[in-house]
């Protein structure tokens, strides 16, 4: 099935270890290499459009699809780290700069990963817009930081069973694991010390993060992706 989306146009408390272990996270995944080569053409996972852009089949319609997701989350956290919202502190600020730069490094590896696997099926570069968000307001920008984190989780999970190339596989494995220490982060700044980093709104019974299939994760994004696009469901 194919569907068209076009979208027209308090204070911290997470201590100094934390904040340098995401710094450091963020510097270790692009020391990782950028080196990813024999992408899978087969079509388990397809996100088409024939008018704007084709995110690929296989590995690098996955790739693309993250490198989607890697492309909104830099561009909020540069809105937000350009104009800091009234009475941000000093933690805030450092966490905030720290998930802006780990976004750029997701951002970029992934254009370079895919630029260099697969040059002539890599998308543009994405237009986005936030009628809903006021950059000004600490509760706002926390609110979609929130939403934006559990959506990447969440969709990297999903995402996952349609890599075929276990070195993709590894490599998403990496990035994941510092998308939900974003996550926990964004949390803990709305509601310090408290056990919201693992709310059973993104814990399953079994202990795990929630997984959700893209046609799910595209729903929620289409509302920041200003570009338009169509996607193509394949048995998800």
């Amino acid at each position: 099935m194919k569907k068209t989306i076009s979208v027209s146009s308090g204070s911290a408390t997470l201590d100094t270890n934390r904040r340098n272990f995401l710094k450091l996270s963020g510097v270790g995944l692009a020391l990782a290499g950028l080196a990813l080569v024999g992408c899978n053409d087969d079509d388990d996972f397809t996100i088409i459009d024939n008018s704007v852009f084709d995110l690929g089949k296989g590995d690098v319609g996955v790739l693309n699809y993250a490198y989607a997701l890697e492309q909104l989350e830099a561009d909020f956290y540069s809105k937000v780290v350009n104009s800091f919202y009234t009475g941000v502190s000093e933690a805030e600020r450092t966490i905030l700069t720290d998930l802006y730069h780990h976004e750029v490094i997701h951002r970029d590896f992934f254009k370079a990963a895919i630029g260099g696997a697969a040059p002539n099926s890599i998308l543009p570069t994405l237009e986005f817009q936030y009628p809903n968000v006021d950059f000004k307001s600490r509760t706002s920008v926390l609110a979609t930081a929130k939403a934006l984190e559990d959506t990447g989780v969440a969709a990297y999970n999903g995402a996952g069973k349609y890599i075929t190339n276990p070195d993709y596989l590894v490599l998403a494995g990496k990035i994941v694991s510092v998308e939900a220490r974003h996550a926990a982060a964004i949390r803990d700044l709305i509601n310090p010390k408290s056990a919201d980093f693992s709310g059973d709104d993104v814990i399953n019974a079994m202990g795990l993060d929630l997984a959700k299939e893209p046609k799910d994760i595209v729903t929620v994004a289409a509302g920041f992706i200003k570009t338009p696009f169509t996607w193509k469901e394949r048995g998800i």
